[in-house]
């Protein structure tokens, strides 16, 4: 029997803004979770997949929001030899 636990994470500050500023807001909290999200992402804490359902976006739109923010969608930590093993095993499933 597994038990799945959630666990949310509300990180809240304040700061003084003017009423130009506030037209912002929204905006700017948008930005924040994003940057949040994709540093989670960065750090490996998060899947992609998890990733872009918690930005409520495709995968595709991740993977550009990755490309700009200077995310690798690719294991940096596989070695050449790790690679080339999981190259051959997906060959291999699909018979090529």
């Amino acid at each position: 029997m597994s038990c799945i636990v959630k666990r949310e994470l509300e990180v809240r500050f304040t700061l003084p803004l003017d009423e130009v500023l506030l037209k912002h807001k929204v905006d700017a909290e948008h930005k924040a979770r994003e940057a949040f999200v994709l540093e989670l992402l960065r750090q490996g804490d998060i899947s992609a997949g998890r990733a872009a359902r918690l930005l409520n976006i495709s995968r595709w739109d991740l993977s550009e929001l990755m490309y700009e923010a200077g995310i690798s969608a690719f294991d940096d930590s596989l070695t050449a030899e790790a690679l080339d093993a999981e190259v051959k095993s997906a060959l291999k499933d699909f018979d090529v």
